[in-house]
């Protein structure tokens, strides 16, 4: 049994690589995309709903990390509680009557699913055009990859409009970024926000992951199927 799950595992690797191999432009930008669209788009909603982005920084503390990483005077469990929450680099807008509007920080943690994601995704897009041509060149029927770009499609915008951002001056420190034109509510909707936020991302990476998985699955298995009859 164990054996066997392996040998499917290796296939579904076997074809991920392969479409990747075979599409790797498709693989890098859409990768690229949905990184830059990850890091960016909570910034541009900010800036059209509350105000213009006037400030960028990354922490300037960044420097002392690896000082701060090989310490032996910091215990090691402090250091894993700590790394993850780490602010690397953050957006904002003043305001007005002194202060911060708004601010938008990426930390550890946000940076490691933001790239998550992205390659999750670069590699959805990358394995379904490669299947689409698997059937086109085997003379199988090509409509049959439409309903997986669909569901790519679908879990990138449910991804983006549901992805937790850590906010300052919007009601909560974490809210998804379709929560961000909403400022106004109230403090309870917000919290429940978050928390759905949280849930349906670990929702869309497992679907994801999931997704990814079977279509690597069936390039390998079309791919030997193709090879057999030709």
């Amino acid at each position: 049994m164990l054996h066997r799950m392996g040998k499917e595992v290796a296939n579904s690797i076997g074809g991920i690589v392969a479409a990747i191999r075979a599409r790797p432009r498709t693989f890098a930008s859409v990768t690229i995309l949905v990184f830059l669209l990850h890091v960016l788009l909570p910034p541009l909603v900010l800036s059209v709903f509350r105000k213009p982005l006037d400030f960028f920084m990354f922490n300037p503390w960044l420097s002392k990390l690896p000082e701060y990483v090989i310490s032996k005077e910091t215990p090691i469990q402090r250091k894993l509680e700590f790394l993850p929450n780490l602010a690397l680099f953050w957006f904002s807008s003043d305001s007005p009557y002194g202060g911060i509007e708004w601010g938008f920080a990426v930390d550890v943690t946000d940076l490691g699913r933001f790239i998550l994601m992205s390659v999750l995704l670069g590699s959805f897009f990358a394995l379904w055009f490669y299947r689409r041509d698997q059937l086109i060149r085997y003379g199988w029927e090509a409509r049959a990859a439409q309903p997986a770009g669909v569901a790519g499609a679908l879990a990138s915008i449910l991804g983006f409009s549901t992805g937790p951002c850590s906010v300052v001056g919007c009601g909560a420190p974490v809210i998804p970024v379709v929560g961000l034109a909403f400022v106004g509510l109230s403090s309870g909707t917000l919290k429940f926000l978050a928390e759905l936020s949280s849930v349906v991302t670990v929702v869309v990476l497992l679907t994801m992951t999931l997704g990814v998985g079977y279509l690597g699955w069936l390039v390998s298995t079309n791919a030997r199927e193709g090879n057999s009859s030709h």
